[in-house]
């Protein structure tokens, strides 16, 4: 089971400021999480190359010009990835992650969406190898640090909706973070992207 190791709160704007982003590149991105609410397991991908290699994480990348939404960029990248089309994807987070410019210089605006239905068959794939794991044998030593401190809130399930902004000196220390519970999707609309 993932660690509570922070403290979760309503204080708002103060990493979410649309002025103070204004001036940096932000890379909208997404992030899909197959969850069995009732077998309390998760569908978890593991890296095979790229960004993120030998890592497990969620389905997704890149939101892509010829996306019509940030929701069919997600459904775009799940099906690429592990050979499966969610039937209904729930917005769960927004993430933004900010590094020491010389690792990378945008924020990562990470849109979160989890799903326990799905047509197909999970299949490996050329950049992810999909593995099930029960909620409290989830490998976060083979994780993204911020993994960690989140996850949690997506374990809670589809009613839960979540907002973090993270800061790291490098891709695996982080130095400062914030992270929300929210109400409404009204609440994780991207900063540069039309509203869906």
């Amino acid at each position: 089971m993932a660690p509570q190791t922070t403290v979760i709160n309503d204080t708002p704007d103060k990493y979410f400021n649309k002025e103070k982003l204004s001036h940096k590149k932000i890379k909208p991105l997404t992030l899909v999480f197959i969850q069995q609410h009732d077998k309390k397991r998760l569908l978890l991908g593991l890296k095979k190359r790229g960004f993120g290699h030998l890592k497990y994480n969620g389905f997704g990348g890149k939101v892509e010009e010829q996306d019509n939404s940030i929701m069919h960029a997600a459904q775009r990248e799940l099906l690429e990835e592990c050979g499966i089309h969610a039937t209904h994807l729930i917005k769960r987070g927004l993430i933004l992650f900010e590094f020491d410019p010389q690792y990378e210089t945008s924020v990562l605006e990470v849109h979160v969406y989890s799903s326990s239905d799905y047509t197909g068959e999970i299949s490996e794939s050329e950049e992810m190898k999909p593995e099930w794991f029960d909620y409290d044998t989830i490998p976060f030593e083979k994780m993204w640090a911020d993994d960690a401190v989140w996850f949690h809130l997506l374990l809670e399930g589809p009613e839960t909706k979540f907002r973090g902004h993270f800061f790291f000196s490098d891709f695996s220390t982080i130095v400062d973070h914030h992270l929300e519970r929210v109400r409404s999707d009204n609440e994780l609309h991207s900063f540069v992207l039309p509203k869906e």
